[in-house]
């Protein structure tokens, strides 16, 4: 069940290297100029994935299939309480980042090795946690079986 979900981030995955962005820096925004995954909230009655689709061709461009999705973790939301925030790992080709048409939210994107990513002290600090998740659960789980269901 999603009806009670408010939004989808999405670790966008090519070998070693993550799709981030930076934060616009207006004043008064939540975690400005910190670097950032692709996502956002829900609209309508999307469910968690169609919301990280739709986010992703906002903010990139581009689209990918579902199938791409390797990892899926359901948190409790950080902004609105009684809700829950989906978090999903998928892959990403050479095409994809080839395809990036940058959107108008955020300074600037760049694909970031993964370990230099965690060690940023400016990388949205639940995000890390999160991939984390995914990480443990990809080192200890064979390849076929990645995907956690909500």
């Amino acid at each position: 069940m999603h009806d009670d979900f408010s939004g989808s981030k999405i670790a966008l995955f090519l070998g070693d290297h993550v799709l981030v962005y930076q934060r616009d820096d207006f004043p008064g925004l939540r975690y400005a100029g910190m670097w950032d995954l692709p996502g956002g909230g829900r609209e309508g009655d999307e469910t968690p994935l169609e919301c990280a689709l739709r986010e992703t061709e906002e903010e990139f461009g581009f689209r990918f299939e579902p199938a791409a999705v390797v990892w899926h973790g359901v948190y409790p939301s950080a902004d609105f309480p009684g809700q829950s925030a989906h978090f999903f790992v998928a892959t990403i080709t050479e095409a994809h980042v080839d395809a990036i048409v940058f959107g108008d939210e955020g300074q600037r994107w760049e694909m970031v090795h993964i370990d230099d990513l965690l060690a940023r002290e400016d990388f949205v600090p639940r995000y890390r946690e999160r991939i984390g998740h995914y990480l443990a659960a990809r080192s200890s789980t064979p390849a076929s079986s990645h995907a956690q269901k909500a």
